[in-house]
């Protein structure tokens, strides 16, 4: 949820900085080729008036060629009187076939656009007026934010609904892997109570079964506590995670196999005290360790270490089982992602969250070698 949220603002973020810089920096271009043109126009402005007043023997090479190269710019050129004498670079084809075109064209470079006078006479009382607009290249620079806008609105459009139903789709796998893994977790425990009612049945002394029995009752309580957690804010307090530790491997010992062998190799002699939920980080250690038990499929080696630092508490748990491949060592904490027969592909899912969202810790995989084991790493800050 915190994921999908972080991606929205993200990327409206991300979108509105695109649109802002783009305005700006297309702002500061359509100013600069705004000077340029003006400055365009008014050589063009000069070289028309030193060609029509010009002397026989005048070099007006130079003029011709600013003339010839003014091919962008829109202009219409008036007299005194406002009569249309001339025009260029408006569409010919108009002008030709409808007498109102220009007149329109000439109001509208009047309301938007600038001109330049050249007086033909002393008195000021004749000359001609040069009406000019606005190139296509300057047209395309203003309207290229508006443009990047609604391109980045369909983009940002496309990738919230892409995001969405991601976040639904894992959002679905996600309970109906809960409600499973719900199952999975009871059915241990209440297997376990039908086989004592049984032998309660068949006569059993019940001062052997009935701890026995309260036992797995008692576990089917701590499942209930634990799944309740989930969602919720759980309840921390001061923990020692050395004894934590050795509860949860006490419990997966009496559970494994013979030909298993699980040892807590390295730890303080001092409890070490974090502010924790002991029924979730117990219930994430558990599940580290018997996918563990099922990577070496009955028999191998797991090997735990407590490390104590400056500031951090290391759980580092090692199998000698499979091994995870590179590719796969992000994927496994993905909900729904299993490559074990039976299960869910939620165990690893609910740790991390346990341990990076509820706790701010990391669970990572410290390192893999296929063929060799796997060492799983709980970090805690102290």
């Amino acid at each position: 949820m915190r994921t999908y949220s972080f991606w929205k603002i993200a990327i409206f973020i991300v979108a509105i900085g695109i649109v802002i810089g783009s305005y700006f920096y297309s702002n500061f271009l359509a100013e600069e080729i705004s000077k340029r043109e003006e400055k365009t126009m008014q050589e063009w402005v000069a070289a028309q008036k030193m060609i029509a007043n010009a002397y026989p023997g005048d070099d007006l090479t130079l003029s011709a060629e600013i003339i010839a190269e003014q091919k962008n710019i829109p202009v219409i050129e008036t007299d005194e009187k406002d009569s249309i004498m001339s025009y260029l670079n408006v569409d010919a084809e108009k002008a030709v076939k409808d007498e109102n075109y220009l007149v329109d064209r000439l109001q509208q470079l009047k309301e938007n656009g600038s001109y330049i006078t050249t007086y033909l006479s002393e008195d000021r009382k004749k000359f001609n007026r040069y009406y000019y607009g606005e190139s296509l290249l300057l047209k395309q620079v203003r309207y290229f934010p508006m443009i990047q806008l609604l391109i980045v609105v369909i983009f940002s459009i496309i990738i919230l609904t892409w995001l969405s139903n991601r976040h639904k789709s894992i959002q679905n796998q996600l309970w109906a892997s809960l409600a499973k893994e719900t199952a999975h977790q009871l059915g241990t425990p209440i297997s376990a109570l039908a086989g004592w009612n049984v032998l309660l049945q068949e006569g059993k002394e019940p001062g052997m079964v009935l701890p026995e029995m309260e036992k797995d009752i008692d576990r089917l309580k701590l499942i209930a506590d634990r799944f309740g957690m989930i969602g919720g804010v759980p309840k921390k307090t001061e923990t020692d995670i050395v004894s934590l530790v050795f509860h949860a491997v006490d419990y997966i010992k009496k559970r494994a196999s013979e030909k298993i062998s699980i040892q807590i190799v390295n730890h303080p002699a001092h409890p070490i005290n974090l502010l924790l939920s002991a029924a979730l980080i117990e219930w994430v250690i558990e599940n580290i360790l018997k996918n563990a038990l099922d990577a070496m499929e009955g028999v191998g080696m797991i090997t735990i270490e407590i490390i104590e630092q400056a500031e951090e508490v290391h759980v580092d748990i090692t199998d000698t089982g499979k091994g995870i491949s590179a590719a796969l060592q992000n994927e496994i904490f993905n909900p729904g992602f299993t490559t074990k027969k039976r299960g869910w592909g939620l165990g690893l899912t609910l740790a991390r969250r346990i341990v990076q969202e509820y706790h701010n810790g990391k669970l990572t995989v410290k390192n893999s070698e296929l063929g060799k084991g796997t060492t799983f790493r709980l970090a805690f800050m102290k």
